[in-house]
């Protein structure tokens, strides 16, 4: 019998057991209390912040209210307010973030499972899991960060936890909404939302389009901008006695931008950090991302629901970047961007073709299509119940999931020459000759989530259960029809069990203490023989919550025995996507929010005061030799991770008008491997950025809005990686107006 044939006849049995007992249950007892704290839902894993904040685990919240507060359009931006989250920037525009939770490798968000309406949103999220396409955050309604034990069920990363994007929910009448913002650099945002409900049927189409210039230029002065469109329409359909219900989901998502690899020199960031360099004045990025997700609940009471969600998505990309320099110097001789920008004295013949200062009529230029294709599709399925026995109160949660997804390259090389400082065409590539293969992935998944509460006491318990098949197919550069001559083959696979155990008690009303341990995993890659990532975490904190003052303090210990580490061009290595052994290693830390209302509740004026931190100390435990982080050794730390991250925001409210203001303090970062004092040229050095937002309501209908990043217009490092230095976001103030009815 397959897999898929098991999991549906597993699937039917215990549809077929809970519905019965909820039958019984109906006959014999009217008295039965819905557990309010218990979520049933396919979209969402918390739903709100009384949610978040009585989970076994830790759990954030971002409500819709959150994040209209500062009309962030960066992701980045966005989480800086969550304990836990280590982010940093490569566009200034969060386009392709690079997020890690409990210091999780950042890169490409590799290594944290991410979902829009819970379902995998990751291009490829088992076979090729960097995040290239990443959901447009202004068309979202709410974040969910849920990191230790509560997170067993989200899967397949386990380490770090798990963020859910919530989009934009059908509403339940009409309602139609405007929103229009524009500022610095020709950045202008518009989304258009419109929906409706009727007694079995209900609509929402929403329309985004997000554009720049950009903050960075060309000595011609030319811009490097980006244009982003996104389209979703939903529609719903139900039956008269709320037992079966269906939503149909389809997403468009296109993308254009100017975007490189290639960075500046010590010397230029100095001078001028918003260069870009005529080298790599082609360099751009194109998408196109479609979803369709279809998805079905049955609830025949509060206390059984049963909800399957069925989904396809493409994304289909081509980065075409600047990838490598020919000088002249031998037959054959060229040198990748990053060696030229690590050190431009030595190599400054190189340097001087990029920049557009020395001609060179042959092949000088070497830029290459990254381009590739990607499918994910599956069917996932959760099962519900919940029922009380006297004082005691249980709910049941088992889940499955079918997944398939692959990543197909099939890129190539052109060469330019550089004449008076442009790029000139000089010899096309033959398409697939650089890279021409396909990765796939098969996965099945499941767990059971069961949770008892008594009194003050709740108790969570979890298995979840992953079995993945990874294949790659590497036809050759030679064999570009695919024909399978050369063809060579590599296999993987794992099977895991993924246990988690938590516990929260409250002490008091106002007080809470809780804690959970659980296994962390993370896929391999499709290398023989590679070894899946594995961890035990721990966490335990406190929670206390008196009238208008919210605290959380959290300690958690993430115990490797085997880290996993990926060649990403995004972090300076050859961009295999290949993963290597770190081996052992220990990540600790500590995460702290505040927030507090210092203003009764009588008075009208609001003064919302808002505090997180993070503190996360990473230890490599062996010493090795590998591509991207060159020779590591036992103590370094791991790259790209704050070891003191510092947020703060204060607001004023007084009745339509509000006025906003954050303060986000990074300590300073290593961009490699290493312990001890970081030097400068392997630094990112702390910075403290100022954002604001006002807000002045005309009536119930229409508001306006100003908002500005980085008001003190600090110039500030935000990267190395993938080539050469990096700038955040400057100065930006951007005006609005949103119209709802």
């Amino acid at each position: 019998m397959t897999k898929r044939n098991i999991s549906a006849v597993c699937l039917y049995i215990a549809c077929s057991c809970l519905y019965a007992q909820e039958e019984e249950k109906t006959k014999t007892d009217s008295t039965t209390i819905v557990l309010k704290e218990l979520v049933i839902s396919s979209r969402q894993m918390l739903g709100s912040k009384f949610e978040a904040q009585n989970r076994v685990g830790s759990a954030y919240y971002i409500s819709p209210e959150d994040l209209q507060r500062f009309g962030y359009t960066d992701i980045n931006r966005v989480l800086q307010e969550v304990p836990g989250v280590n982010v940093y920037e490569e566009d200034g525009y969060g386009l392709r973030p690079n997020i890690s939770l409990r210091g999780t490798k950042a890169e490409r968000s590799a290594k944290i499972t991410l979902m829009e309406d819970g379902v995998l949103v990751a291009p490829a999220p088992y076979s090729a899991p960097a995040a290239y396409y990443f959901p447009n955050i202004s068309r979202m309604s709410a974040v969910e960060v849920l990191k230790g034990s509560s997170q067993v069920q989200y899967g397949p990363f386990t380490t770090g936890g798990a963020i859910n994007l919530v989009s934009s929910d059908i509403p339940k009448s009409f309602k139609a909404k405007l929103n229009a913002t524009y500022g610095t650099n020709n950045t202008y945002k518009g989304h258009i939302n419109i929906g409706d409900r009727f007694q079995n049927f209900g609509y929402m189409v929403e329309y985004l389009r997000n554009q720049s210039d950009g903050f960075k230029r060309f000595e011609n002065g030319k811009k490097a901008g980006f244009k982003r469109n996104d389209v979703v329409a939903k529609l719903m359909t139900k039956t008269a006695d709320n037992k079966h219900s269906f939503e149909l989901k389809f997403g468009f998502a296109d993308e254009n931008s100017d975007e490189t690899y290639v960075g500046l020199s010590q010397q230029d960031f100095e001078r001028n950090p918003y260069l870009r360099y005529a080298g790599s004045s082609v360099d751009n990025m194109k998408t196109e991302h479609a979803q369709w997700v279809g998805s079905y609940t049955f609830k025949p009471s509060n206390y059984f629901v049963v909800s399957t969600q069925v989904y396809k998505a493409n994304f289909n990309r081509n980065w075409y970047k600047l990838n490598d320099i020919k000088a002249g110097v031998g037959k054959n001789e060229k040198r990748s961007i990053y060696d030229v920008l690590e050190d431009p004295t030595t190599n400054q013949d190189y340097f001087d073709i990029l920049t557009g200062k020395k001609d060179y009529a042959g092949e000088s230029l070497i830029v290459r299509a990254n381009n590739r294709k990607y499918l994910s599709q599956g069917a996932q399925t959760k099962i519900d119940y919940h029922f009380n026995i006297n004082d005691l109160r249980f709910d049941a949660e088992l889940g499955f999931r079918y997944h398939e997804d692959n990543e197909k390259r099939f890129q190539w090389d052109d060469s330019y020459a550089m004449e008076g400082g442009k790029m000139k065409l000089f010899l096309p590539g033959i398409h697939g000759t650089q890279a021409n293969r396909l990765t796939s992935a098969k996965a099945f998944a499941s767990y059971f989530l069961g949770k008892v509460k008594y009194n003050s006491l709740l108790i969570s318990a979890g298995l979840r259960y992953e079995d993945i098949d990874l294949l790659k197919k590497d036809f050759g550069k030679n064999d570009i029809k695919s024909t399978g001559k050369d063809r060579i083959e590599s296999k993987n696979q794992a099977r895991v069990l993924i246990p988690s155990f938590g516990v929260n008690y409250k002490i008091t009303p106002e007080i809470s203490v809780f804690s959970g341990i659980h296994k962390g995993f993370s896929p391999p890659s499709a290398g023989n023989a590679q070894k899946p990532e594995n961890s035990t975490n721990i966490e335990l904190g406190t929670r206390l919550n008196f009238n208008r003052l919210r605290l959380e303090l959290v300690g958690f210990r993430n115990d490797y025995t085997n880290m996993l580490g990926s060649d990403l061009a995004a972090a300076g290595g050859t961009g295999t996507l290949e993963q290597f052994d770190v081996g052992e290693a220990l990540v600790r830390g500590a995460e702290f929010i505040l927030q507090y209302q210092p203003v009764p509740e009588r008075f009208v004026l609001k003064i919302p005061i808002a505090v997180s931190y993070t503190y996360t100390d990473t230890e490599i435990q062996n010493t090795f030799q590998e591509g991207s982080w060159g020779r590591v050794f036992e103590g370094d730390e791991i790259p790209y991770i704050n070891r003191h991250s510092l947020n703060t925001t204060i607001g004023l409210e007084y009745k339509g008008f509000e006025l906003n203001l954050s303060a986000r303090h990074n300590d300073d970062m290593r961009t490699t491997p290493g312990k001890g004092k970081i030097a400068e040229r392997l630094k990112i050095p702390a910075h403290t950025i100022f954002d604001a937002s006002a807000k002045a309501k005309i009536n119930s209908n229409i508001a306006v809005t100003v908002n500005a990043i980085n008001i003190t217009n600090k110039k500030y490092l935000v990267s190395r990686h993938p080539s050469g230095l990096r700038p955040g976001h400057p100065f930006g103030i951007f005006s609005g107006i949103n119209i709802s009815f």
